[in-house]
């Protein structure tokens, strides 16, 4: 008797859980093979790794990573390295898995990936960190190349730490291999405006759903953040630019409010001084949970997942979310939200811009011929702009939300690709 594959998961909160009810929506809009969704459904290859880092007060310290690659029909698997203590194998899969989709959605020649170290950096000195993150690296040898998969900075991880990460795999190769990782600093091929690339591109999508919406007032539209990473701060940058009042921002420790509009090139400053919005003078301290339940037009979740909830999505006054972070919306919120009549442009599409610019990096290093900024943002927002316009019609043909849609149109391409390919052997 054959017994299929079942990944172990934790049933009473579980990312994973999300991810497959979001394709079991979708693909009741397919016609797919069953065992073609079935393959779609899980991972191809999970990767768990248990190794020492020595701390500067030379003890030896045992610290746990993973890596999962989700699938590689449309090419090489990519996404991210987060270190954080909520790292686990359940929310890697399931961020290996939204990364297939949105590299399909995007139409971009990658698979999805994700990878984690179980970790507070903040705890770790500067040195401790490089060790951490070489070891680490060392580790993924086996199932990581610029053709396999490529990894790329995530939460908790940034260029310095891609550097570390491509040093170790180049020295171990014997050459320099840039196209390893993305994400990487300009100085050893990392790509103009990769930094910028997800915040910058949620605004893009934000501003097509308004459009569509038939707003095209900025001034007069009021945005919350919740998060104030580096998706986060780059989407308030992007936002201010381009006219819109941020009225709300949070992030771990705190948020502040102003109903007249926050002043973010302030913000930024005090954020680079202190590491934290929490005391800005320039608004009223609130809770992370007050962001996203704010009097706005336009939520966008830019931090962890699962913070939309059956719990709060009844008091979300936006009439858009633009989904910044991975996974924020459960789907007993989304039921909620759809029903109220909240449009929600989901992560899969809305933060997709990362991994744009990172397969930009990536294309520039295989070929060591590199673009200029005005180049790469233009190709980005033609990019989206595209793949917005075909989940809208997506959704109107199928007469259903923008995250199934997004979710229908991606699968659909993978089926297709591996329909074609067949299955080896």
């Amino acid at each position: 008797m054959v017994v299929a594959f079942k990944p172990e998961i934790d049933h009473d909160s579980s990312p994973y859980q999300t991810a497959l009810a979001q394709f079991d929506r979708a693909i009741r809009y397919l016609k797919i093979d069953d065992g073609v969704a079935d393959f779609l459904r899980y991972p191809r290859r999970e990767f768990t790794v248990n190794f020492p880092v020595r701390r500067d007060d030379g003890s030896i310290e045992m610290f746990t990573g993973y890596r999962v690659h989700h699938n590689t029909v449309l090419g090489p698997s990519k996404g991210g390295i987060r270190y954080s203590l909520a790292v686990t194998m359940d929310e890697i899969r399931a961020l290996a898995m939204w990364m297939t989709w949105k590299c399909s959605l995007v139409n971009i020649p990658f698979g999805g990936a994700k990878g984690g170290v179980v970790v507070d950096p903040k705890t770790l000195s500067p040195r401790e960190l490089e060790n951490l993150t070489r070891r680490y690296a060392a580790e993924l040898i086996p199932i990581i190349d610029p053709h396999t998969d490529i990894p790329a900075p995530d939460l908790g991880t940034n260029p310095q730490i891609m550097a570390w990460f491509m040093d170790t795999y180049s020295m171990n190769k014997g050459y320099s291999v840039p196209a390893i990782v993305t994400g990487k600093p300009i100085n050893i091929g990392g790509s103009l405006g990769r930094n910028q690339a997800t915040g910058r591109g949620v605004i893009t999508v934000m501003m097509e759903a308004l459009r569509y919406m038939g707003r095209k007032d900025a001034e007069s539209t009021r945005l919350a953040i919740q998060g104030f990473g580096n998706v986060g701060s780059n989407a308030a940058l992007a936002a201010h630019e381009n006219g819109f009042k941020i009225v709300a921002v949070s992030d771990v420790y705190g948020g502040v409010y102003n109903a007249n509009g926050l002043d973010i090139e302030a913000l930024m400053a005090y954020v680079a001084e202190t590491g934290t919005v929490d005391g800005f003078p320039g608004g009223e301290a609130c809770t992370n949970d007050e962001v996203l339940t704010s009097d706005c037009d336009v939520l966008i979740p830019a931090a962890l997942e699962d913070q939309i909830t059956a719990r709060n999505a009844g008091r979300i006054k936006a009439e858009l979310i633009v989904e910044g972070a991975n996974g924020p919306t459960t789907p007993e919120a989304d039921d909620i939200l759809r029903d109220r009549g909240v449009l929600l442009v989901p992560d899969i599409l809305a933060n997709a811009g990362g991994v744009i610019v990172s397969y930009f990096e990536w294309v520039q290093d295989l070929q060591s011929f590199f673009w200029d900024e005005d180049e790469i943002y233009r190709q980005l927002e033609r990019i989206l702009t595209r793949s917005f316009e075909a989940t809208v019609m997506t959704a109107e043909k199928h007469k259903t939300d923008l995250r199934t849609a997004a979710q229908v149109l991606a699968i659909q391409r993978v089926a297709d690709a591996l329909t074609t390919r067949g299955f080896y052997p």
